[in-house]
């Protein structure tokens, strides 16, 4: 099932499939929801699984303006309350991860466990240049996924890419006190050939949150959900399950 949804003044395009507890999937910034379909097949036989694709990416419009984290988290907590209707599991990759993060933070009774994958809690925790600029053929790929589904058609992909690559370069940024005080089960992923979180900035948010897992993910790169989708389809399903208990 597909629809659009009105999230404050954004129209939002969303998906559901599966059955069991509500697990909501947050997407890698510049990209959209498409970036789970090799998750989604696996996660939806334990899980009701709902995607939606961000604010001014995927098939979601752009309304304009700074696509900024506080607006990114206000949206994820109006989807969970509008859409899905109750508390849920959410699991995010890259920057959808320090969404999902915020949105523990800010409201921790919507979320029952987070898996975050391959983010940062402050933007000085990815690897100096990963970010300026980002690699031609990375910019491009994205590029060639926002004109395959965006309403605005391929031109308008650098100026929404523009807004989001600065935020990206100031937010998140929390700092270990205020991690400290985010007690939601908290499932760390994170890469063995890790190319673009540093590796202190990883063991500092393990060791800052108080309820935390950390699982390093072998033959696995940024793209790990997707490297080895069924090994970690298996260790997020194991995890969700210990935290709903």
């Amino acid at each position: 099932m597909a629809a659009m949804s009105e999230l404050g003044n954004v129209s939002t395009w969303w998906n559901v499939e599966g059955d069991g507890e509500p697990l909501v999937l947050l997407h890698p910034g510049g990209a959209d929801s498409r970036a789970y379909d090799d998750n989604l097949p696996g996660l939806a036989t334990a899980f009701r699984c709902y995607r939606y694709d961000r604010r001014g990416q995927g098939r979601t419009p752009d309304v304009g303006g700074p696509i900024t984290f506080e607006a990114m988290t206000d949206d994820a907590i109006a989807f969970i309350e509008t859409v899905v209707g109750a508390p849920a599991h959410l699991v995010g990759h890259s920057i959808g991860a320090p969404v999902g993060l915020l949105v523990a933070q800010k409201r921790p009774d919507l979320v029952r466990g987070l898996v975050f994958s391959e983010g940062v809690f402050h933007h000085d925790g990815w690897i100096p240049g990963v970010l300026d600029p980002l690699p031609p053929d990375v910019h491009e790929f994205l590029g060639g996924l926002y004109a395959e589904v965006s309403p605005h058609g391929a031109g308008r992909w650098p100026d929404v890419w523009a807004r989001l690559d600065h935020e990206h370069h100031r937010a998140p940024a929390l700092t270990t006190d205020e991690l400290a005080a985010i007690a939601v089960p908290t499932l760390l992923m994170f890469a063995d050939n890790e190319t673009e979180v540093r590796i202190d900035h990883m063991h500092a948010m393990y060791h800052a949150l108080p309820d935390a897992q950390l699982a390093v993910i072998p033959g696995t790169g940024h793209g790990l959900l997707a490297d080895k989708p069924d090994l970690c389809n298996r260790i997020i399903t194991e995890f969700l399950a210990e935290a709903a208990r």
